[in-house]
This record gives structure tokens, C-alpha cells and sequence, in this order.
């Protein structure tokens, strides 16, 4: 998929891996629709990369009517949606048993709800729109990129939640693109480690080095440009397809 020629919607387009995303698109070429809950980050990256390239509607991933009433405008706006960037997603640390009781069964479903159920709520209202679309002369008509985490693989205590939906992310990566494959579609996942987030935003800076410190190469926390770097990768290889890559700098996450 040629970037220059692609429209492409990210959700959490606003912040962290998705705003990354959003710039490597542009920066290539391409428009970029920003889904995202957060009006005053996401309308700040539009006015720094030009309306023309980039458009904005406020979304909840996780509702059908919002979803479609936004993909709808960004169509009327630039005419197809070509990609996907599904960055949207929680975290929440939380274990099962704890001194004021056990863990939260809302607080499970809730990371659930927006993190798996989220992700293919958008997968498959954009493929709905991705399989009208003609043809570019690989055969491709669309390209998803959903975000797994290595939580998926190796979680940690306290986050059952979180792995649970990153496992789901992981899970249907394979049959979705299988199914889609027919209609020229692909469908791969990144899996990061500990990235440079606004998640990390509130710790000190010699606990953000501590973190790095456990990755084995390189020994620091990765870049959303790297992310976005991958993701680039993906937008432009045609044999990219149904599969989940960890980006991590070889890190594996001990139990705590």
C-alpha cells in the first residue's frame, strides 16, 4: 500500500503511538483521520499538520453509532478510508486478590470492552468500507494495523485485564486476516514493549531509566516514531499479512 495514495483512520490518533502514526502518514503523504476522545490534543495535531491532511472526529471506540457516524464524515471529507491504526486502547494495573478485596469485575470488563471489543468494533465497520474500494495494482483494497502488547506473551501480575485484551488482539489477528484476504485486505498487529507513552509521562525520570534498563537492546524505552517506523513497513510490504510482531528490543517481562 502506497502511503502517498492512502487515507488512513488511527484511532488514538491524538497522543503516544497513534499521533506518531498520524505524523508518519502525513509526512509521507498520505491523510490521516484522527478518532480519539481527547478534542483539544487531537485539534492541536491538526493545526500543526494542515487540515488538508489531517481531519478529526471525536469517536468512542467502543460504539457502533459513533463509529460509523465518523467514518461517514471522514469519507465525505476525503473520499476512502484505504488503512486502519487501531493505537486506541487502557491500561490499568489491578490484581486479583488484594487487601480491600477482590479485583473489580467492571474495572475487568471495562479494559476488555475498550481495548478487544473496541479494536474490532472499528475492524470491522472500516472493513465494511474497505471492501468497496477498488483495487491498487497489488490486489490490496485495505491494510489494518492493530496494537497487541508483549503483556499478550509475558504479563505481569496485576495486569490480568490488560493481557487478557492484548491475548484477544493477538487471537483474532489470524482468522480476521484470513477472512479478509479475499477482498485484498491485510491484517497484522504490532506487539510493543515499554514505549514512551503518556502513560510514562508521570513518572520521574530515574524510574522511566530503570524501565529502560530492562530492555535488552537498546537498554532505554522505545520511540512512538518507532512504532510508527514499523508501521510504515507494514503500509508498504505485501507479504505482510496475519501476523503479530513484537517490537521490543528483545525484552521478556518478569512476573512484577
Amino acid at each position: 500500500m502506497n502511503i502517498r495514495d492512502c487515507v488512513a483512520v488511527v484511532t488514538g490518533g491524538a497522543s503516544g503511538l497513534g499521533e506518531a502514526s498520524v505524523k508518519m502518514i502525513v509526512e509521507n503523504g498520505g491523510k490521516a483521520v484522527i478518532f480519539d476522545l481527547a478534542e483539544e490534543r487531537a485539534n492541536n495535531l491538526v493545526a500543526e499538520l494542515g487540515e488538508g491532511s489531517v481531519y478529526f472526529e471525536k469517536t468512542d471506540v467502543t460504539s457502533e453509532e459513533s463509529i460509523r457516524t465518523a467514518l461517514e464524515n471522514a469519507k465525505a471529507k476525503f473520499g476512502s478510508i484505504n488503512a486502519l491504526v487501531n493505537c486506541a486502547g487502557i491500561v490499568t494495573g489491578e490484581k486479583l486478590i488484594k487487601k480491600e478485596g477482590i479485583h473489580s469485575l467492571d474495572s475487568f470488563q471495562k479494559i476488555i470492552n475498550v481495548n478487544l471489543v473496541g479494536t474490532f468494533n472499528v475492524i470491522r465497520l472500516v472493513s465494511e468500507q474497505m471492501i468497496e474500494n477498488d483495487p491498487n495494482e497489488f490486489g490490496e483494497r485495505g491494510v489494518i494495523i492493530n496494537t497487541a502488547s508483549v503483556a499478550a506473551f509475558d504479563g505481569q501480575i496485576g495486569q490480568a485485564a490488560y493481557s487478557a485484551s492484548k491475548s484477544g488482539v493477538v487471537g483474532m489477528t489470524l482468522p480476521i486476516a484470513r477472512e479478509l484476504a479475499r477482498y485484498g485486505i491485510r491484517v497484522m498487529s504490532i506487539a510493543p514493549g515499554i514505549f514512551e507513552t503518556p502513560m510514562f509521562d508521570i513518572l520521574p525520570e530515574k524510574a522511566r531509566e530503570s524501565l529502560g534498563k530492562m530492555v535488552p537492546f537498546p537498554s532505554r524505552l522505545g520511540k512512538p516514531s518507532e512504532y510508527a517506523h514499523l508501521a510504515k513497513s507494514i503500509f508498504e510490504n505485501p507479504m505482510l499479512n496475519g501476523e503479530v510482531i513484537r517490537l521490543d528490543g528483545a525484552i521478556r517481562m518478569q512476573p512484577k
